[in-house]
């Protein structure tokens, strides 16, 4: 199969879109498919055996880090000569809009993702009127795919709430080998905990953004004075929340990636999520991998694979001494933490990427090639007619 993927962002940015992204190319060249890539310039020309074709970008004035490509943009030549069999437009804002319109010029097939939760956030943001219009907009754009996937059967219900149609759960997997409790390394224990590698070491994985709510941890210093906070991640909200951590046993790490996030996660004691926002939780999935207790709020993708007491603990997301109460538990009680480490790690064993994208694999195939249907209709007359249905035309023969 031929598929042309456009995404509103790419490297050097790191964010979960682009993880999965990056799974995903390197998953299609063991498949053998062909693809090609329309992201914002400024990434690297090649991924994975894919072309990436970069295109001029400008950034938000209130958010300079994403940079999107203009919806007018034209790509129909590449198009033209990469001749796809399939568009998959990834959290389509902007360029995914121009895949959309070319998708429809051309005559081609095409997929959508819902990844990340705009509205939520615009909402958290305090602009309740825009998180309502971006709702408007974003139902609009979805119509115009042919199949919607969503992370999550939370997401998925919150989207049919909302009026999005052709929705189907694409979920996500993660590296078992990659996270893995045996990667758990000495120094980074003691990068992690400050230089004190016998106090248990609390860890949040995240972009620094004030929708994450990081600052949610800032009580559970105060609470649990003898653990030690580690924050892996960077973003525009990094000094405010250096400045708001200041005097505690806090460590910011800044971003880190494959084997150094490896060993960060390994080499932790617990782990903690304050987004409420998350269509998924790629981080949970992570760290449940690395054998970690994991401690999540009770709105997010993660609740598709979680279970208060089974393999996690569950917090109310509005509720900062809710969220201290159940890291309390973990850090009092060692063996609670260790068993739920354990079966969190056994359920990420069964969520692995080659699953998960075989099967995205064979619904981008349900688009290409829809599958055909055979009804005998009992008409008037003393003969049955055959109607014969593809999903994108009907013949009637007698």
């Amino acid at each position: 199969m031929r598929i042309a993927l456009f995404t509103e962002v790419f490297l050097p940015k790191i964010d979960g879109v682009v993880n999965t992204l990056c799974r995903l190319l390197e998953h299609l060249a063991q498949r053998e498919h062909t693809a090609i890539l329309f992201a914002p310039s400024g990434g690297p020309d090649w991924y994975a055996g894919t072309p990436v074709i970069g295109l001029p970008a400008l950034p938000l004035p209130f958010y300079p880090e994403l940079r999107l490509v203009p919806p007018t943009v034209d790509v129909r030549d590449h198009l033209v000569a990469f001749e796809p069999d399939l568009i998959h437009v990834f959290n389509p804002v902007s360029l995914g809009v121009a895949g959309l319109r070319h998708a429809h010029e051309m005559g081609i097939p095409v997929a959508a993702s819902y990844q990340t939760d705009l509205p939520g956030f615009i909402a958290r943001w305090g602009l309740g009127a825009v998180s309502e219009w971006m709702w408007e907009f974003l139902r609009w754009v979805h119509d115009q795919a042919d199949l919607n996937f969503c992370p999550s059967h939370f997401t998925l219900q919150e989207l049919e709430r909302r009026g999005f149609r052709n929705l189907r759960v694409w979920g996500r997997g993660v590296d078992t080998e990659r996270f893995h409790p045996r990667h758990a390394d000495p120094k980074w224990r003691a990068r992690l905990s400050g230089g004190q590698p016998d106090a248990p070491v609390i860890l949040t994985v995240g972009r620094l953004a004030p929708e994450k709510r990081v600052s949610m941890l800032r009580p559970l210093a105060d609470a649990l004075p003898q653990a030690r906070l580690a924050i892996v991640g960077d973003g525009p909200a990094r000094w405010m929340l250096e400045h708001q951590f200041a005097g505690t046993p806090t460590v910011f790490i800044g971003y880190l990636r494959g084997a150094d996030l490896a060993a960060a996660y390994a080499s932790a004691d617990i782990f903690v999520l304050t987004s409420a926002n998350e269509t998924f939780g790629n981080v949970v999935l992570e760290a449940m991998a690395s054998g970690l207790p994991v401690v999540v709020p009770d709105s997010g993708g993660q609740l598709d694979y979680l279970q208060h007491e089974v393999n996690g603990l569950i917090y109310d997301a509005e509720d900062s001494e809710a969220l201290i109460a159940q890291v309390a538990r973990l850090v009092d009680d060692p063996l609670l933490a260790r068993r739920l480490g354990a079966i969190g790690r056994a359920c990420a064993e069964a969520r692995r990427w080659e699953h998960v994208l075989d099967g995205l694999i064979a619904d981008w195939e349900t688009i290409v090639h829809p599958p055909r249907f055979t009804l005998l209709v009992w008409g008037t007359g003393a003969e049955p007619s055959l109607v014969t249905s593809t999903g994108a035309e009907t013949r009637v023969g007698g």
